[in-house]
C-alpha cells in the first residue's frame, strides 16, 4: 500500500459512525499481514470460505464484523489461538464479487475491541467482544505537543527520502490535534512487522502510543536515510565505473594500434626491478614478490589493488639493510656533548662508555636508556646531542596519552588506510636502521579497549627480542637491535614494572644556581637574543642580574621558566629598539623590575622568619623536582581530636597518625599526664592548602613539629629534614635525595637531616653541592631532637 495514497484515502470526510451501536457478539474475520487501526478505510480481498461466510453473516445483520490479525500469516485455516486477542470492529461500506469467486470488501474501522471468548468456531468465528477505549488525555501538555511535532517532522523526512512528499499530505498531518489519532494514522503506513504494529494497537494510552510510534519512526528514518544513500552512491558509482571502463578500453585499443607501451605494465616492471635491487631479508623479498604477482592479475581499480600497492611501497621504503656510519671518535664525541650541554656528567660518561664498547665490539646491541627527571632539565635535547656525537640520525616520538597498541605494532592489512606502527614509520622517515630513537613521556602511556601500548613496548625495548620485531602491517620480522632507544620520563612510579626492568635508569635531578647561571650565559641568553632579532651588543646583563632572575622570578629544577624570563627581557628590548630607542640597553638588578615586573618568588633567606613552636621544615620529591614542605601544628583545648588539612593523601595521613602515636608514647619525656591527650585537639596543616600532597617521607617532619608544639621548644629554621617514621621512632629510608638537596639549597637551607640508610646515596650528589650542605644521618627520632631544638 503506497504511504501517500493510503494517508490521503484515510482522512477524507468520515461517515458518521458514532450513531451505530456496536453489538457485543460479532462475526470475526482473520486477516493476514495487516493490522487495522481506528478511522482506517481499507480494501480487503476475501477468499477463504470461513472469511466469506463471516462477511455474509455481517451483511445479513448490521454490516459489522471484527477484524483480528493472524499471528502467523502462513496458516490457511487459523484457529482461536492463531489470532491476536486485540483487533478492530469495522463497518462494511461496500462489497464487490469478483469473477474468481472472491469478494472485494471496503471496510472502515470503528472501535478497538478485545476478544472475550469464542462463541462459535465453525463454519466461521463468532466472538463475544469487549470494547476498548483510549484513556482521556485532557489538555495537551508541552511535552505532548513536542512529541507530536517530532512525529510530524519524522514522517515528513521519511516521505521526502522516499520521494513521495506532497504539501496536501502535510496539511492533513498538521490538522490532526489528537495524539492517539496521529499515532494510528502514521503507524498504519509505516510498513512495520505485524508484531510491532500489533504492539502499538494494544496500547490504550494515546501519548504512550505516540511515543512508541516515534521510536519506530526513528528506526525507519535511519533505514530510509541509509537506503537513499546506498541507492545514490550505487547509481553514481555505476555510471562513473561504466564511463571509466569504456574510456579505458578505448585508450587501450588506441595504444595497441599505435604500438605504445602500456603504462601499467611499465610500472609493474619498475616495481619488480626495485624489489630485486633492494637489500632485504629473503623472507621479506619472497613475500614482496608474492604480493607483486597478486597485483599483476588484479584490476587496477579494485580497492585491494591500492592496499597491495601501498604495502609494496612500504617494503621498498623501509631501510632493511641501510645504516648510517657511527663516529667512533671518543674525544670528538666528548667535545660535542660538552659543547651542547653543561654538566650532566653521569649521562655523558654512559654515552662515552657505550661508544668505547662499540669501538671494540661492533656487534654489540644498543642500550635502552631512560632519562628520568623534572621538566626542562634537557632530557630531549640530550638525545639530539647523543645522535650528533655518534653521527647517527635522530627521531623523536611522543608516547604521552597513547592508548592504542596499533600505534606501536601497526594496523593489520585488512582495510584501506591501514599502515605500520610509528616505530616502522620513524625508521622510514630517517632512512636508516640504526638511528637514535627517542620515546618521550614513557611514564604517561595509557591503555583502553584498543590494547595496552606499554605491553607492546616490552618487545621493542628488549635487546633479546627486538632483533625480530614483527609489525602487524608488514607481517614479517624487522631487526631493531641496531637502534639506540632512549626514553624519557618525569617519574618512574607510573611505568609498569616489566617495562622499567628493561631500561637503564639515568636520573637528571636538576641544576644548582651556579649551573643555571652558566647555562643561561652560554646557551639560553644567546639563543633568545638571536630569536628576537637583536644584536648581541644591544643588551648587557651581568651575572648578578641573571642570578636575581633565577632566584626571584623562577623556582624550578629545570630551565624553561628561566628561558621564558630571559626571552621576555629580550622582547622588551627589541620593541624599544624597533620604536627608535637607543641601540644599547644595560639590564641591572635595579632596573630588572621594569622588564619583568615585581619578583614572583621571595627566597626564604629574605622572608620574615616565624619563630614559634610547632613549625618544622620538610623536603618533598615531586615529578617537577624537589620542593620545600612546611608543616604547622596547633594545640587546642578539646577532646582528643586530630585534624589534618592541606589536601593530604592517604600516606601522609598515616604518617601523621604514626607521629602522634610516637609522641603519645613519649608522655613521660614530654612531662605530661597520659590523660593530657584526651583533653586537647591537635590540628596539623601543610601549606599550601590548594595543592594535593602525598608521599612517605614527611613522617620525621610531622613528628618533629608535633613534638615541638607539645614541648614548647622552637625548631631551627635553617634545618630541613626528610624520612619516614615508625611507631617506635625508627627513621626509614627515602628516595630522591639529590632533588631534595637542590630544593633545600634553593631555599637557603644549609643543614639536612636524612635517614642513616640514605648515607650511601650521598656519593650521587655532586661535590659542589655537598660542600654547601651539611647532611646529618639519623637512625631514630632521639637522634633528631638534639639537632633541631
Amino acid at each position: 500500500m503506497n504511504i501517500n495514497d493510503s494517508i490521503s484515502d484515510a482522512i477524507p470526510e468520515f461517515p458518521d459512525l458514532d450513531d451505530h451501536e456496536i453489538p457485543e457478539v460479532l462475526p470475526l474475520m482473520a486477516v493476514r499481514d495487516v493490522v487495522v487501526f481506528n478511522y482506517m478505510i481499507i480494501p480487503l480481498f476475501v477468499g477463504r470460505p470461513s472469511s466469506i461466510a463471516a462477511v455474509n453473516e455481517a451483511l445479513t445483520k448490521d454490516k459489522m464484523l471484527m477484524l483480528g490479525t493472524q499471528k502467523d500469516a502462513t496458516i490457511d485455516e487459523p484457529g482461536p489461538d492463531d489470532v491476536y486477542e486485540v483487533g478492530m470492529v469495522c463497518m462494511i461500506m461496500r462489497t464487490l464479487k469478483l469473477p474468481d469467486g472472491r469478494l472485494k470488501v471496503l471496510v472502515q474501522a470503528m472501535n478497538k475491541a478485545r476478544i472475550a471468548r469464542f462463541e462459535q468456531t465453525e463454519p466461521f468465528f463468532i466472538v463475544k467482544t469487549e470494547l476498548l477505549h483510549d484513556e482521556e488525555v485532557g489538555e495537551i501538555s508541552v511535552e505532548t505537543e513536542a512529541l507530536m511535532r517530532t512525529v510530524r517532522d519524522q514522517t515528513e523526512k521519511i516521505l521526502s527520502l522516499k520521494g513521495i512528499m506532497s504539501s496536501d499530505l502535510m496539511v492533513i498531518l498538521n490538522n490532526i490535534e489528537e495524539p492517539g489519532r496521529l499515532a494510528d494514522l502514521v503507524v498504519s503506513n509505516l510498513h512495520l512487522k505485524t508484531a510491532e504494529s500489533q504492539s502499538v494497537l494494544e496500547l490504550c494510552h494515546p501519548v504512550e502510543r505516540l511515543r512508541k510510534v516515534s521510536d519506530f519512526l526513528n528506526k525507519e528514518l535511519e533505514v530510509s536515510a541509509v537506503q537513499a544513500k546506498i541507492q545514490s552512491e550505487a547509481k553514481e558509482e555505476m555510471g562513473k565505473t561504466q564511463r571509466e571502463y569504456y574510456l579505458r578500453e578505448q585508450l587501450q585499443a588506441l595504444k595497441k594500434e599505435l604500438g605504445e607501451i602500456d603504462d601499467r605494465a611499465l610500472e609493474l616492471e619498475d616495481l619488480r626491478n626495485k624489489l630485486t635491487k633492494t637489500k632485504m631479508p629473503p623472507e621479506a623479498k619472497k613475500e614482496a614478490l608474492k604480493q607483486l604477482k597478486r597485483l599483476e592479475i588484479m584490476h587496477p581499480d579494485a580497492s585491494e589493488a591500492t592496499t597491495v600497492r601501498n604495502y609494496l611501497d612500504w617494503i621498498l621504503d623501509i631501510p632493511w639493510r641501510k645504516s648510517s656510519r657511527d663516529r667512533i671518535d671518543i674525544k670528538e664525541a666528548k667535545k660535542v656533548l660538552d659543547a651542547d650541554h653543561y654538566g650532566l656528567n653521569e649521562v655523558k660518561e654512559r654515552i662515552l662508555e657505550y661508544l668505547a664498547v662499540r669501538k671494540l665490539n661492533k656487534s654489540t646491541k644498543g642500550p635502552i636508556l631512560c632519562f628520568v627527571g623534572p621538566p626542562g632539565v634537557g632530557k630531549t635535547s640530550l638525545g639530539k646531542s647523543i645522535a650528533r656525537a655518534m653521527g647517527r640520525k635522530f627521531h623523536r616520538m611522543s608516547l604521552g596519552g597513547m592508548r592504542d597498541e596499533a600505534e606501536i605494532r601497526g594496523h593489520r592489512r585488512t582495510y584501506i588506510g591501514s599502515m605500520p606502527g610509528r616505530i616502522i614509520q620513524g625508521l622510514k622517515t630517517v632512512g636508516a636502521n640504526n638511528p637514535v630513537f627517542m620515546m618521550d613521556e614513557i611514564d604517561k602511556v595509557g591503555s583502553d579497549y584498543r590494547g595496552d601500548p606499554s605491553s607492546a613496548l616490552l618487545e621493542v625495548l628488549d635487546p633479546e627480542q627486538n632483533f625480530e620485531f614483527t609489525d602487524h602491517y608488514l607481517n614479517m620480522p624487522f631487526d631493531l637491535s641496531k637502534v639506540m632507544f632512549i626514553t624519557t620520563a618525569n617519574m618512574t612510579d607510573t611505568i609498569p614494572g616489566p617495562l622499567l626492568d628493561r631500561m637503564e635508569i639515568i636520573r637528571l635531578s636538576g641544576y644548582m644556581l651556579e649551573e643555571k647561571l652558566e647555562i643561561a650565559k652560554r646557551y639560553l641568553l644567546p639563543r633568545q637574543i638571536e630569536q628576537n632579532g637583536i644584536d648581541a651588543k644591544a643588551i648587557q646583563i651581568d651575572e648578578k642580574t641573571i642570578q636575581r632572575i633565577i632566584s626571584h622570578y623562577t623556582r624550578e629544577a629545570g630551565l624553561r621558566n628561566l628561558e621564558r624570563e630571559l626571552g621576555k627581557v629580550c622582547r622588551k628590548v627589541a620593541r624599544r629598539i624597533a620604536e627608535g630607542g637607543r641601540k644599547t640597553y644595560k639590564i641591572s638588578e635595579r632596573t630588572l623590575d621594569k622588564y619583568l615586573g615585581p619578583p614572583k618568588h621571595i627566597p626564604e633567606t629574605e622572608q620574615e622568619k616565624i619563630d614559634q613552636p610547632g613549625l618544622a621544615t620538610g623536603l618533598a620529591w615531586t615529578e617537577v623536582g624537589g620542593e620545600i614542605l612546611y608543616i604547622e601544628v596547633a594545640i587546642l583545648k578539646g577532646k582528643g581530636k586530630l585534624t589534618l588539612t592541606g589536601q593530604l593523601g592517604d600516606v601522609m595521613k598515616e604518617s601523621a597518625q604514626a607521629a602522634l602515636s610516637f609522641c603519645r608514647s613519649r608522655s613521660k619525656v614530654l612531662k605530661v599526664d597520659e590523660s593530657y591527650f584526651e583533653n586537647i585537639d591537635i590540628h596539623i596543616h601543610v601549606p599550601a592548602g590548594a595543592i594535593p600532597k602525598d608521599g612517605p617521607s614527611a613522617g620525621i617532619t610531622m613528628a618533629t613539629s608535633l613534638y615541638s608544639a607539645l614541648s614548647g621548644q622552637k625548631v631551627r629554621q635553617d634545618v630541613a629534614m626528610t624520612g619516614e617514621i615508625t611507631l617506635r621512632g625508627r627513621i626509614m629510608p627515602i628516595g630522591g635525595l639529590k632533588e631534595k638537596a637542590l630544593a633545600a639549597l634553593r631555599a637557603g637551607i644549609t643543614t639536612i637531616i636524612i635517614p642513616a640508610e640514605n648515607k650511601k646515596d650521598l656519593v650521587e650528589i655532586p661535590e659542589k653541592l655537598r660542600k654547601k650542605l651539611t647532611f646529618i644521618p639519623v637512625k631514630n627520632m632521639d637522634q633528631v631532637f638534639p639537632h633541631v631544638f
